[in-house]
């Protein structure tokens, strides 16, 4: 994740946890610079949830293009790879529209997979996806353990999910899924020029927002939760039903909960991520890229004007 040459097309990357400014942040600079805002969170990509994944609001939109925000059904599949692949056709279409396309989100792994390319893994046999996800996991690591040795070795024998994967890979490919990894093709890295601004603000401040921002979200987020768990078209293990917000409003309506355990419960989940976002994006990306304990707005977007060209 390099940055290059100026005579490159230029986009420009605000990133950072959750509740740390960068929608307003990217708002403003799109004002300023004509600007064309890309979403790169993976959970704002969803239509379902505004209000829980803090989407921005309507009259938000309106001053100035927003991309890839709401765009896909709750029920639909969506990964790192389709997204990388539009957030490339909304960048190629602001610079032809001699627009500055600004990304902005806090996931980490869309942010690399578009700018550092993704592992050409070919689509798994579906009768070997089936079985191994149909295998509990001790059993999963036990044959990862005999068909991929480092890579159980590299995996918490728990981990459903990655052990999961690389096991379905091997199985399918007949090749590693480190093999794979070490291939990275669509990466745009090296033809764009990055402005990247990393927003890592005091932890308490970023907390007392957290906890501010999910009380009012419980109250203003309530019908578009019921009407997401009241869907019977999305599967029980879809990523929109885990976000912060779904099971704390799901518990608090079915009486499971009052509404001061929801708040308490869904700002705790928030710190959380919050924590993990933070430790990421301080120790993953290039140690080139610009970060700032900057609060104030317009500090932010003097920070900003300074790296952006002439």
């Amino acid at each position: 994740m390099n940055m290059v040459s100026p005579d490159r097309p230029t986009v420009a990357l605000i990133a950072g946890p959750t509740a740390s400014g960068k929608s307003a942040l990217a708002l403003a600079l799109a004002e300023r610079h004509r600007g064309t805002i890309i979403n790169a969170d993976s959970m704002q990509v969803y239509a379902d949830l505004r209000v829980l994944t803090a989407r921005p609001s309507i009259e938000e939109e309106t001053r100035a293009p927003h991309r890839l925000f709401g765009h896909v059904d709750g029920a639909d599949a969506y990964s790192a790879a389709r997204w990388a692949a539009e957030a490339r056709a909304e960048i190629a279409q602001a610079h032809a529209q001699e627009r500055l396309p600004i990304l902005v989100g806090g996931t980490g792994l869309y942010l690399r997979t578009l700018l550092d390319g993704i592992a050409p893994v070919p689509e798994i046999a579906p009768d070997i996806r089936r079985a191994v996800r149909a295998m509990p996991v001790a059993l999963a690591h036990a044959a990862l353990a005999l068909a991929d040795p480092p890579a159980a070795a590299r995996l918490a024998p728990a981990d459903t999910l990655r052990v999961a994967r690389a096991l379905e890979v091997v199985r399918s490919t007949g090749r590693p899924l480190a093999e794979w990894q070490a291939q990275r093709v669509g990466g745009i890295a090296d033809a764009v020029r990055l402005v990247p601004l990393i927003l890592l603000p005091d932890r308490d401040w970023l907390g007392a927002r957290i906890d501010r921002r999910f009380a009012d979200m419980v109250d203003s987020g309530r019908d578009e939760a019921a009407a997401l768990l009241a869907r019977t078209d999305i599967p029980a293990d879809a990523p929109l039903l885990r976000a912060i917000g779904v099971p704390e409003l799901r518990a608090l309506m079915a009486g499971e909960i009052d509404t001061g355990q929801a708040v308490a419960a869904g700002a705790l989940a928030s710190r959380q991520y919050a924590k993990r976002q933070y430790t990421w994006f301080r120790r993953q990306p290039p140690p080139e890229w610009e970060r700032t304990s900057e609060t104030e707005k317009h500090s932010l977007i003097s920070l900003f004007e300074t790296k952006l060209p002439q």
